[in-house]
Order: C-alpha cells, then structure tokens, then sequence
C-alpha cells in the first residue's frame, strides 16, 4: 500500500510538472499580452502645431485629422524640446534628454566623429515592448545611425556632408518589421531599406512617400506576407518626411486645393517678415506648398487610421498623431527649425484610444517628448517596465481620468553646432504656459530672452533683463535641468 501511494504521489507529480510545462501554462504571458492595446504613432516632420486645422490658427486644409480630433484628446501645448530631426526622434524613443541619450545634434557626417547616433544598447519604448511580447514595426525615416564610408550612394549623400545611412537589425530597436531610411528629401521618388536588405539593396519608389507609407501601414495591419505575428498585439510607427522641405514635390492635386486662395490672405500671422526681406520672400513663396504637404500628410494618416477601423483593430489601439518639430518657413527670419520660436517647438498632438482616453482640447498640460515613453508603458499596463533612469514622466492618469499634477515647465534646448561639436553652444531654456525664457550662445556672446506669450503670442518684444523677477526665478530652474541632464551649457 505504501508503494502504491508513492507511486500515486510520484505521478501526480509527474502530470503537474507537465501541465505547468506546457504551451497552454508557458504562454500565458502571450495570453496576458493579446489584451494589452495595440499602439499606432503617426509621426510628421517639420510639421508645426499652428498649422493643424483643428487650432484655426491658420488656414490649412487638415479635415481627416480634424474629425479624428474630435473623438480624441487633443494637446495644444506640446512641444519638441530639441527641436530638430534626430535628438527630437531620439527623445520620443528613449524618454531621455539629448546629453544622456548620445543624439545631441542631428546624425550625419560632420557629428559623426563626436560619436553622435542613438546607441545599439540604449533601451527604447519598442525594446521593452519587444520583450512583453508585442510586435513592432516600423515604416519611414529614422534617422538616428551615423553615416560612414563608403556613404551610400543617394543624392544627399553627395555634398560635404552626408546624411543618409543604414540602420542593420541589431541597431532597430525591437522593431521586427523594417521598412525604412535614414534621412532622403525627394519626396516623389523615395528610397527604402526593406527588412531584409543588405546596406547595398536600397530600392526607390516612384510615389509620393506618404503615400507608399501609407499603403506599407494598410499592409502590416491586413498581415500581408506575414510581416507580424497576428498572435501577439502590434506596435507601428509611420514616420513621413513632408512636410519637411522639398516643399515643391507635393503631388499637384493637394496644391491646387491652395493655389487660388489669395496670398494676402495667408499673411496675417505678425512674426512673418515683410516682403523684399530674404525670409519674408521665402516665406511667400513656399507657404502654400508647405500647407498642400499637410493637407497630403492628413489625407495620408487619414487612410491609415480608416485602415485600422477596416481591420477591426481600431477600438483597441492607441493611436498617437504628432510631430518631430515645427517649422518656421520664413517667420522670426528662421528658415525652419532649431530655434526657440514657438512655429519651430510646438508641435500636433493627438492621442486617442477609444473608451480610455477622455477625449478633448487641452492647453494646460505641457508636454515633453520626453514624456511619451513611459506614458505609453503605464498605458498599456507595463509601468512596472519603465526605466528609472529616464528624464519622462507618465501622464497616463491624466490622459484617462484628468487627475494628477501637471508639469509646470518644459525644458528647451537646441541648435548645438553638428561639426566641431561643441555643447556649450546653441540655446537652452523654459517654457511655462505663461512665458518663454531662454539664453542663446553665437561665439562667445550669450543673450537672453523673455517673452509674455499671452501678452505677445508672436514673441515680438523681449522682455529679458538680468534683474527681472521672473528671469531670476526662471534661472534657478533651468540651472536644475543642466544639472539633473548632465547639460554642460554654461548660463554667464
């Protein structure tokens, strides 16, 4: 009897041990996954938050993400903290500020031997989702991989500076799916790397590149060539270069929606230049390209949204629409971006997830880029996964429920020269939902600004003196974020 008890014993131990070893007990971490949301970033560039026609600031043709806004929370304050490609793409993915993220000036050929590029062991958003059993994609511009010899032969790669670069599989960052560039501005015969290219087999495309990016989304959610795995939930970020210049290679039909809309009309905004000026000419003659390119970019994000509605997946997917910077195209005599003007750093924001996310218009939460990293996480119920190292902080609660203590400030930076790479250089500063603050450094003359942006929306008259309250105030605080970012930049 007794052996026949410790045989008992032995076997149930031996069905327990199975049972536990089995798929159905070993995936239940896939099973806990398959609930978490599906996360979709649509991602624009040089795309500034005055030109969503949602705002009514300007008069720019944007109806798809018009209608989607409603539905959705929409930020008015965001902002892109360093406001050009690569630190601004850098921050979104690592939730870190550029000085401890490596991408402290854009990623080409002149910063190159300063080491500036997104590091293959920093640890992203896509990597952690990677490891909780999501499967991500990526489609579009990267531009995050320093550029080496011999440079890959395409055309912006040609000049003194190349800027365009592979990205191998062990620097995509838990994106499985890779259909993608570093950085190539003709928008009408784009190139791509796909998942499986070699650095020399590049191809082009004979379309308008949010289009093609746009059928690539349409594709990854329909699972065509098995590019997922439809067990798992998905990330995807489609990230569009227009409206970043060439401005001239929108298809023709988005600029003929503008091309008889009186130019006068368009000219009210009281930071353009006057015309005769270089910037003030400048700004005349591509503003309506500028807008035809969003409006192309809004029909294009448009379509994939649809797209993810057709596929069933809509209601549960986090879908966020925004922007890598702005673009002044002329105002403040700034050509585009990595300035401390408002055209330049606030950027679109619009985060919808259906049933979870209390739909919208907010001007009092100011966001970082930094922020949406771990934001995401905690939204998907990975906030026991967020790094303690990074500079973001989540606002899920915020975002769901409006409850929660809101930032006071955001922390600009930008401009540091990308050849001879000095980071005492360029500006860094505060923005509040008040005031702008900032110190700038050309050589070795350091000048200040302080702009009232209610008083003064169009940053005309500078206020700064060294004795201001508010500059005293504002100095103390920004001196605590080049500490805590590792920041060398030096205020005197």
């Amino acid at each position: 009897m007794r052996f026949m008890t410790i045989k008992k014993l032995l076997l149930s131990y031996f069905v327990i041990m199975a049972i536990s070893c089995s798929p159905s007990a070993s995936s239940s971490k896939n099973k806990e996954a398959t609930k978490r949301p599906n996360i979709v970033i649509l991602l624009a560039d040089q795309w500034s938050a005055e030109t969503l026609g949602a705002l009514r600031k300007e008069k720019v043709q944007t109806p798809y993400l018009d209608s989607f806004a409603k539905k959705s929370l929409l930020l008015t304050q965001m902002v892109s903290n360093y406001p050009v490609c690569s630190p601004a793409r850098a921050m979104l993915l690592t939730g870190k500020y550029p000085m401890k993220n490596n991408v402290y000036t854009n990623v080409n050929s002149s910063s190159a031997p300063f080491g500036v590029e997104l590091p293959a062991t920093i640890t992203t958003w896509s990597d952690i989702l990677k490891e909780n059993n999501y499967s991500n994609g990526y489609i579009g511009k990267w531009h995050l991989d320093s550029p080496h010899e011999p440079f890959i032969t395409t055309s912006n790669n040609i000049g003194k500076v190349a800027w365009n670069e592979w990205t191998p599989p062990n620097k995509r960052h838990g994106f499985d799916y890779w259909y993608g560039y570093g950085t190539y501005d003709q928008h009408d015969r784009p190139m791509y790397w796909d998942n499986n290219a070699t650095r020399d087999s590049f191809h082009y495309v004979n379309l308008w590149g949010p289009v093609h990016e746009a059928d690539k989304a349409l594709a990854f959610f329909k699972n065509e060539n098995q590019v997922r795995d439809i067990n798992k939930p998905f990330s995807l970020v489609v990230s569009m270069n227009p409206p970043h210049s060439e401005y001239r290679t929108v298809p023709k039909r988005y600029y003929d929606l503008y091309k008889n809309i009186p130019l006068q009309t368009l000219l009210t905004d009281g930071d353009i230049p006057p015309a005769g000026t270089e910037m003030g000419d400048f700004y005349r003659d591509n503003i309506k390209y500028y807008y035809a390119n969003i409006t192309g970019v809004d029909e294009q994000m448009g379509r994939i949204i649809q797209g993810l509605k057709d596929a069933g997946e809509l209601d549960n997917t986090i879908v966020i629409v925004t922007a890598d910077h702005g673009n002044c195209l002329g105002k403040h005599d700034e050509i585009s971006k990595n300035n401390i003007y408002e055209p330049s750093i606030n950027i679109p924001f619009i985060i919808y997830w259906k049933g979870k996310i209390l739909p919208g218009v907010d001007s009092k939460y100011l966001g970082s880029l930094t922020d949406i990293f771990p934001t995401i996480l905690d939204l998907v119920g990975l906030k026991r996964e967020i790094p303690s190292d990074i500079d973001g902080m989540s606002y899920a609660d915020y975002f769901t429920n409006r409850k929660g203590e809101l930032p006071k400030e955001q922390f600009i930076l930008g401009n540091i020269v990308s050849n001879n790479v000095d980071k005492n250089t360029g500006f860094r500063g505060l923005r509040t939902e008040q005031y702008k603050f900032a110190y700038s450094r050309k050589g070795k003359k350091l000048e200040g600004f302080l702009f009232d942006m209610k008083k003064d929306p169009f940053e005309q008259k500078n206020l700064y003196t060294n004795e201001d309250p508010r500059v005293i105030v504002m100095k103390k605080t920004l001196l605590k974020y080049l500490k805590e970012t590792n920041d060398p930049f030096v205020l005197d």
